[in-house]
Parts: structure tokens; sequence; C-alpha cells
């Protein structure tokens, strides 16, 4: 229902400014400019779409290549101790737990696939043992901002989008996306367990929250004492070198496994192309609404009004042609896609604004979605505090994100 808001929304302003424009400044191109914006728009859509084919199909393969050698299952024995923390009201070996860890771990390795099924089982098991089946319980509750944090150790989708646009390197931006997505999920889980008031002080969850976060200090602290020169090199290096490492344990656990890796790649490869098929028509309709709303010169009047409120407190305005993509990360999935391409394009994919508009693409996920699809399909009616504990870790991940972006690229 958002995304039909927000498509119908750029249109309907698209047109009401291009007949302002046409009557009060005698702007007889504006139409025009309009209707060649919208097929453009749709050319680009699809052609976007087709590129991600190769790059997404490649890394569906591996991930499922990862999947089925267990790398879930692993990740999910890791983390296990630090999420019963987290979920004091799951007892003790409930599938509740399992289902909770397995989502969080597919998800963090770019799994959506798997993530969304295992956490709809996750809320499904949470339900079972819910006093008020309209009410969200604190479990869901830190569950669903959790999810919207969006925690990434592999963002495929962005570097599948970089790559197909032709970046110097696709994974520049692997880093500052790992930086930004724990800083969402560090924020989102503080509030939320102050709110249901959770022992940080735990030793468990204290030895966790300390060790992650002084790895995000020290890579900041790195980067801040490095040139520029060597900030792209470090990063660019790091990421390959960290992505080039989980695909080989990938492989070689599959290999230990004794399971079929080829048959494995290709069957997660399958996934990838379907998916593909499955954005081309949201992607083209999202485009065409966004290029309408540019074409216009309503996209402008945003982006320099902005430009012009942030300007008047004296902070550097590089980042504000990227704030659309910002203000639509917690409504449409769609949407963000549509709008980070948009910049990517019109920016260009190396430019400071395309690589932060892709770090801030990767910097939360779309909170008013889950919410709607995890609760609605367990029935919750009343969602309490959630809505605004995840909006608040998405606004934690975008000021991280241009923080971030600052430091790596500016």
């Amino acid at each position: 229902m958002i995304l039909n808001y927000v498509w119908v929304g750029f249109i309907l302003i698209a047109f009401v400014v291009a007949l302002a424009k046409f009557i009060f400044l005698g702007d007889v191109e504006v139409f025009s400019n309009i209707v060649n914006g919208t097929f453009s728009s749709a050319k680009l859509g699809f052609e976007v779409s087709l590129g991600l084919t190769g790059a997404l199909t490649l890394w569906m393969g591996l991930m499922k290549v990862g999947e089925k050698a267990g790398a879930i299952n692993f990740l999910g024995r890791v983390i296990g101790p630090f999420f019963r923390r987290l979920f004091p009201e799951i007892p003790e070996g409930h599938p509740a737990l399992g289902n909770i860890m397995m989502n969080f771990s597919a998800n963090m390795l770019g799994l959506g696939n798997a993530a969304t099924p295992l956490g709809l089982k996750a809320m499904a098991s949470m339900q079972e043992i819910n006093k008020d089946k309209e009410t969200a319980s604190n479990s869901m509750i830190m569950f669903l901002v959790l999810n919207t944090a969006g925690l990434t150790l592999i963002p495929v989708s962005i570097m599948a989008i970089r790559a197909q646009q032709h970046a110097a390197d696709p994974t520049d931006v692997f880093v500052p996306i790992l930086i930004t997505t724990y800083c969402a999920s560090l924020i989102g889980l503080i509030i939320v367990a102050i709110r249901q008031k959770i022992n940080l002080f735990d030793k468990v969850l204290l030895s966790w929250l300390i060790g992650g976060s002084a790895f995000i200090a020290g890579v900041i602290y790195l980067f801040l004492h490095l040139s520029p020169t060597m900030k792209s090199q470090v990063s660019n290096v790091t990421g390959n070198v960290i992505l080039l490492s989980i695909i080989v344990a990938f492989i070689t656990a599959g290999i230990i496994k004794k399971q079929n890796v080829f048959e494995s790649f290709i069957e997660g490869a399958k996934e990838g192309f379907n998916t593909v098929i499955r954005i081309i028509p949201y992607l083209v309709a999202m485009l065409v609404s966004i290029g309408m709303f540019r074409a216009c010169g309503a996209m402008d009047y945003v982006i320099h009004g902005v430009a012009w409120a942030v300007a008047q407190i004296g902070i550097d305005t590089q980042f504000t042609p990227a704030l659309p993509i910002a203000l639509m990360k917690p409504l449409s999935g769609g949407g963000t896609q549509g709008l980070t391409v948009d910049a990517i394009k019109t920016y260009g994919v190396d430019s400071f604004v395309g690589r932060l508009s892709s770090v801030m693409y990767a910097s939360a996920d779309t909170t008013f979605y889950i919410i709607a699809l995890y609760f609605g399909s367990i029935g919750i009616k009343k969602t309490r505090y959630a809505i605004g504990a995840g909006l608040l870790a998405d606004l934690a991940g975008i000021l991280a994100a241009i923080f971030v972006s600052y430091l790596f690229f500016s």
C-alpha cells in the first residue's frame, strides 16, 4: 500500500509541477521533458535489471553453497549465547530461538530468500508463547527492530548494482556498509534493551557489544589517519580479501561436507535469475515515476531546499542529493532501489553521491514492510513501540552512512 502511494504521488506531483511551470512560467518544454524522461527511465530500469542477472546469479549461487555447507548453522552456534540474553522471554530450547538465530545468520550473509521464511517461522514460534495474541511481545519487538537495522556482512544487491553500473571497484563500499549497519543495529538494540529493561551489563552481552564497538572504532580511527589514496586502497583490498576468503571458505566447507558444490551453485544461481525476473516490473515502475519527478524539476526543488537549510547551519552540503534515499528507505525497498540507481546514473557510480547512495541503500532494511509482513503474518494489531524504535535505528544508520562516507570517500 505504501509503495502504491509513493508511486502515484511521484507521478501526480510531477504533473502538477509541470502544469504550474507551463501556466506561470511559460515553460513549453516541461511536458516533453517528462515524456522523454518516462521512456528513458523505463529503458534504464530494464537495462539495470538485465545487467544484475550475472552478478546476482553468481552471488546467489555462492550463497547457496555456503548455506548447504552449514554457514548459517555455524553462525547460529557462534551468536547463540548473545541472542539468548536478548530474548529472555523465550524459554531455553524453544524453537523460536533457533529460528531467530538462523534468520539473522541468513540476513548477515545476504541470503534474503532464506531469511524471510525463517523470520516468518520465528514470528509464528514467538506467537505460540505470546500471552496477548494481538499485541507484540517484547521478543517480537526486539526481533523486528534488529531486522530493520539490517546488519550485513555481504551486501550482495548493492555490489551487483555497482558492478552493473561499471564501478571501478564494486566492493569499495563493503567496509562502510559493515560499519553503518553495525551502528544502526547497536542503536536499535540499546533502545529496545533499555525499554525492556534488559541487563546490558551482562558479561556475555557486554563482551559482544564492547568487542564489536571496539573493532568498528578501530577501523574508524585507522581511516581517520590515512591519506585519501590509502583509504581507497585499504578499503578495496580489505573488502576483496574478506569476500574472497568467504567464497573459498564456503567452497572448502562444501567439499569437506562432501556435497556436490557445482549442483548447489546451480540451484542458487537459478534463484538469482528468478529474483532478477521478479524485480524488473518493480524497478521499471519506480524508475519511471522517479524519472518524471526529476524531469519536471521537483527533485531539484527538494534537494536545493534541503541543501539551503543545511548550509544555513554551516554543514557541508555534498550529501544532500542522497537524502531522498534516506527518506524512502523505511517506506519501500523498491522505491529505495529506484532512487539509488537514479542517483548513481545522475551523479556517477564512483562519485561521492554515488557511493553515499550505495551505503545508504544498505544502511538499514525497509521498516514498514518488515513490520507489515512479519506482524501481519501472525495477526498482530498492536505494535507498541516497534515502529518508533525501528525508525530510530534507521535514522542512526542514515547518519552513520553520511559520516562513514565522508570518512572513506570525501
